[in-house]
């Protein structure tokens, strides 16, 4: 059975691919880059032989001197462009964390160690898809240059990073030399937070407290208290204080950590509402990034895991990589 040609290409293209280590250092010897003519190479090629042979059939001495001073000048044309990205180092530090949709931005810090600088020199990720969208840069003799790819994450979970592409056409655009790298980092992709996720769940009162037990809605306190010089912004009630300055006071309440600690706010799979599994880590994933921004203390229970309530950047991102990985 015969494929057609972009299959054909997209399976040669995953063959090479695969047979390329991954690393996340790379360093661009001589059996690393490639090169091939570009189209305007090959119009020059073409214009060479032309002059060539008008040259022979007239016998026109000027005719060859610019012949063979043109192809001399793509002669080293060539030299210069294989140099350029000869003995790069390239270097990926370890991506953060996104949400599925969102780009993963790849920081990439090219290191030159001759004493010329390296100029046009530029990366993308391999996919045909994405081919115009190239990052350029130029290296400076003896240091070193930061730039950024950026590439649209998949899915949620543990995601490979594609192969990534190398180009130069320094300095006539004639010839392109290229490598292709494959970075060993993978990237962590959350779920996409529900763009409109209903209000935040009922918090329980904890077992053993003597206080209330009656459920308490998120974000609403009993126990308040007026604001004291000190307290962190993330205590203050901030509904309460758009009350009080649209009615023309400036009174500010905090929130009585006393009372709020005999309340337990659960992010619960089982109880979110959402059909389907990626609706209900959606619809969490933007529960635990409003908790997070309202200073919550909250717990997530999913499908195998429970993570004990807390609060703070580490607890957030541990809550997120939970559900990326449910």
């Amino acid at each position: 059975m015969k494929l057609p040609r972009p299959a054909w290409r997209a399976r040669l293209r995953a063959w090479f691919h695969e047979r390329l280590p991954r690393t996340d250092t790379l360093t661009l010897t001589q059996r690393k880059v490639y090169i091939l003519p570009t189209r305007a190479g090959g119009m020059l090629a073409l214009t060479l032989v032309l002059l060539l042979i008008g040259s022979i059939n007239y016998q026109l001495n000027l005719g060859y001197l610019l012949t063979f001073l043109l192809a001399g000048c793509a002669a080293v044309a060539m030299h210069v462009t294989h140099s350029n990205l000869r003995g790069l180092t390239l270097h990926l530090q370890p991506p953060a964390a996104v949400h599925a949709g969102q780009a993963a931005l790849l920081d990439i810090r090219l290191t030159n160690d001759r004493r010329s600088p390296r100029p046009g020199i530029a990366l993308g990720v391999s996919d045909d898809a994405t081919r115009d969208h190239w990052a350029w840069i130029d290296v400076p003799a003896q240091g070193s240059a930061q730039l950024q790819v950026a590439w649209p994450t998949p899915a949620r979970g543990w995601q490979p990073l594609p192969a990534l592409t190398a180009i130069t056409l320094f300095p006539l655009g004639t010839f392109r030399v290229w490598t292709v790298w494959r970075p060993a980092s993978p990237v962590l992709v959350y779920p996409a937070p529900e763009a409109h996720p209903p209000p935040l769940p009922p918090s329980l009162p904890q077992p053993g407290q003597s206080g209330s037990t009656h459920a308490q809605p998120a974000g609403e306190f009993d126990g308040v208290r007026a604001y004291r010089r000190g307290d962190p912004l993330k205590t203050v009630v901030w509904k309460k204080a758009a009350q009080s300055f649209a009615a023309g006071r400036n009174d500010l309440v905090s929130r009585d950590a006393q009372t709020s600690q005999q309340h337990q706010l659960w992010l619960d799979s089982e109880q979110c509402g959402a059909a389907g599994l990626e609706a209900r880590l959606s619809r969490l994933t933007a529960w635990v990034l409003l908790a997070d921004r309202l200073g919550l203390d909250y717990g997530l229970r999913i499908p195998g895991r429970e993570i004990p309530p807390g609060q703070g950047t580490p607890h957030r991102n541990r809550c997120l990589e939970a559900l990326a990985l449910c």
